[in-house]
């Protein structure tokens, strides 16, 4: 199904050396525009879709609205992670769903499921795209595409949604967005959560404007709110640099003998660890964790939350 486009972005300078015009000394970034191949579009119509949406996510789908994108994630029952998203509404009451491509699949199976006798339609945008622009100028978009502010950090730029076929072609290598989240702390749901075994609190979905604690009951929500009014979260994803190679996703971090962090994603020389609240100062004392090929230290100092 193809994606209409209904608020098109004004036509800009597309190619890389346009995009790269900046001042000299005091002037702006680099921009940079990135085509995100690791996302999928859903498409969520019907006259029941905001309800629907509303019993089933994290966030306030009452607060979607078209200027103001919303981040938000489905859990189990239990409250653990299963997916995140972002959603943007479109005219006609359809929302669009901004999923991890390789989650894309189950999420449908599981929205699918939820359904019941809602009336909803959930299709797949085959022939749709999402791309990345930080710094954010929308005078400089390219043609055809509708831009979102990303949700969770102003620092992400915009976020654009076209079609494929309308794909600049001049883009920039994807390793610059990863590093751009990497250096401001934001997770990737698809390689810094484990399905079925995170948490919000362990991702600081709140920091993240992922989830509302004044919404009501959707699926996770008791154990959700019961984290946060409790202070139970022992670890927190949290960002760092890495001082020599990379340890692989999943690598122990150990200080004195004792684990104080598990690896996640990295990107040149930065990356996110989930680390024990409990070892945060520890690791700071310590002037960071060493491993055998390099260590590793927090980015900057962080107050846990609860």
């Amino acid at each position: 199904m193809a994606l209409p486009l209904l608020c098109p972005a004004p036509r800009g300078p597309t190619s890389c050396h346009e995009r790269s015009k900046v001042k000299n000394g005091k002037g702006m970034a680099k921009e940079h525009l990135v085509h995100l191949a690791d996302r999928a579009l859903l498409r969520i119509s019907g006259k029941d879709a905001r309800a629907f949406l509303q019993g089933i996510v994290s966030n306030d789908v009452g607060a979607l609205q078209p200027a103001c994108p919303l981040y938000a994630a489905l859990l189990t029952p239990q409250g653990k992670f299963l997916h995140d998203f972002i959603l943007y509404e479109q005219d006609g009451g359809v929302i669009l769903v901004d999923v991890a491509a390789e989650g894309r699949q189950d999420l449908v199976r599981r929205l699918t499921m939820y359904r019941l006798r809602a009336k909803v339609d959930i299709d797949e945008e085959t022939r749709s795209c999402v791309l990345a622009m930080f710094p954010a100028r929308r005078e400089s978009m390219p043609e055809g595409f509708m831009a979102f502010a990303d949700p969770r950090d102003p620092g992400l730029g915009l976020r654009l949604v076209g079609s494929d076929a309308m794909l600049p072609p001049s883009l920039d290598d994807p390793a610059l967005y990863d590093l751009h989240r990497l250096k401001l702390g934001i997770p990737d749901g698809a390689r810094d959560l484990v399905r079925e075994r995170s948490t919000l609190a362990e991702a600081d979905f709140e920091r993240l404007n992922g989830v509302s604690f004044t919404k009501g009951c959707y699926v996770g929500q008791e154990l959700t709110a019961r984290m946060k009014h409790r202070g139970l979260a022992k670890r927190r994803l949290l960002p760092v640099i890495i001082d020599g190679e990379s340890p692989a996703c999943g690598t122990l971090l150990e200080l004195d003998g004792k684990e104080v962090a598990e690896m996640r994603s990295s990107c040149d020389g930065y990356g996110m660890a989930l680390v024990r609240i409990d070892g945060i100062k520890a690791i700071e004392d310590a002037g960071g964790v060493s491993w055998a090929n390099g260590t590793i230290r927090l980015l900057h100092t962080v107050e846990p939350r609860g």
